[in-house]
């Protein structure tokens, strides 16, 4: 077997047999498959797609070129992921939440990828933060707290610590096949009991429809389950951001404000349902309406916080950063309002045009050499459905000088419409697929 052989294949429309999509897994974790090759093979696997089966097995592959971890815990091991939109930090609130009722959440999470934001660089816009843990560290973190969120190390899925990589740079993000594989290698690799997959829908989604959402749900829970872990999905919206901020501390800030009860909303309320669906699975909850109750309860009573607290201590992060948040957090040097135009109601957003402002505020990668700068962004969102008038603040930019906020205003402009209101506002849950 050769990579050309392979990539030949699969330009000619056709799947690689489970051995080759194996040996190609485990060429892109050795080295043996170049970087010019493996995005050659995301690129064909972008325009011609895999079979189910094909599917199936490039996940089961890239999970097999690293440990699969084996737990030994007094409760069960549950594991959410999101398949990326803007402004969703829901995992930051998660995590401790369901910790707190009693399950164990070791969630290996990725970096931003296309216009989306990344877990792990938004933990890291915390001073001292590494989510590089080891799997020593990693068991220690689930005895002490019960959650932990890091990045796949070297010993977990290597094979898609490289594609992920090269996925981004190369424009082949929005393939079914390669988010199934990617996602579930790594969460696969976990050994959870129970995962619930949450499947953005809209204008900030990688998925801009509702077939092809349910396409995607369909393939993970399908994949998943046939791997022996229980999971459903959730397609959710993401035709605005979920929390009224974009950017790594920017987003921590409005975990920090649920966490300490100075804010809800759709980043809470997206939380407990989705934790409610784990909690129900894992039996630690009489239904997942029951268990988003017991996530709101850790959300609004401080358990949740307490977790999150010893989560970021554990992992170089302030010792007080649940109580002196604000100090800790970095900045942006130019901080700047941008105004309505006109009067009206926003109408309309292009979540994914603001989720690339931020990228070319430095919030994000370009290449993946580049250096994220962590205080960068845009808060403090309108809503859809919102009245302004001419003059009102829509949205607040923060960025590193202002050249860079001038660009970011005239983005910004282009991607929020005023006008009339909309018919109906959509909802925060689509469908439940399990």
């Amino acid at each position: 077997m050769d990579a050309r052989a392979i990539n030949a294949t699969l330009r000619r429309g056709q799947t690689p047999g489970e051995d080759a999509l194996r040996w190609f897994a485990e060429g892109l974790a050795n080295g043996a498959v170049s970087d010019a090759q493996a995005g050659a093979f995301a690129m064909a696997v972008c325009l011609q797609g895999l079979s189910v089966e094909g599917r199936r097995a490039l996940t089961l592959a890239m999970r097999d070129t690293g440990d699969v971890l084996a737990w030994d815990l007094d409760g069960p091991v549950l594991d959410k992921h999101s398949t990326g939109g803007v402004g969703d930090c829901v995992s930051l609130l998660l995590a401790p939440a369901l910790a707190a009722c009693g399950a164990y959440v070791p969630m290996i999470s990725g970096r931003g990828l296309g216009h989306t934001g990344g877990t792990l660089d938004k933990l890291e816009a915390i001073p001292g933060v590494s989510t590089s843990v080891s799997e020593d560290h990693l068991r220690r973190m689930m005895q002490d707290m019960g959650c932990a969120i890091a990045g796949a190390t070297a010993r977990i899925a290597p094979a898609d610590k490289r594609l992920y990589a090269i996925r981004d740079v190369t424009a082949t993000v929005d393939s079914l096949d390669l988010i199934t594989a990617s996602i579930l290698s790594k969460k696969l690799a976990a050994s959870p009991d129970a995962l619930v997959l949450d499947v953005k829908i809209g204008s900030g989604a990688f998925m801009k429809t509702a077939d092809d959402a349910r396409a995607l749900a369909q393939s993970l829970c399908d994949t998943a389950n046939a791997a022996g872990c229980r999971t459903s999905a959730l397609i959710t919206d993401m035709n605005q951001p979920l929390a009224p901020a974009l950017g790594n501390a920017l987003e921590v800030a409005e975990v920090m404000r649920v966490l300490t009860g100075q804010a809800a909303g759709p980043l809470a309320g997206i939380s407990a349902v989705l934790g409610g669906e784990l909690l129900a699975h894992a039996g630690l909850a009489a239904d997942a309406g029951d268990g988003a109750a017991k996530i709101t309860a850790t959300l609004a009573d401080g358990r949740a916080a307490e977790r999150f607290a010893r989560m970021i201590a554990a992992m170089g992060g302030p010792a007080d950063f649940a109580a002196k948040w604000h100090d800790h957090l970095p900045g942006a040097e130019v901080v700047r309002d941008v105004k309505a135009p006109i009067a009206g109601c926003v109408s309309a957003m292009n979540g994914e045009a603001l989720g690339l402002t931020v990228v070319s505020l430095g919030g994000g990668r370009m290449v993946e050499s580049d250096e994220i700068h962590p205080g960068v962004g845009i808060s403090g969102i309108a809503r859809l459905g919102q009245q302004v008038g001419a003059g009102d603040v829509l949205a607040r930019i923060h960025a590193a000088s202002d050249d860079a906020a001038d660009r970011a205003e005239a983005s910004l402009l282009a991607a929020i419409a005023i006008g009339d209101a909309p018919d109906a506002l959509p909802p925060l849950v689509h469908e439940r697929i399990s």
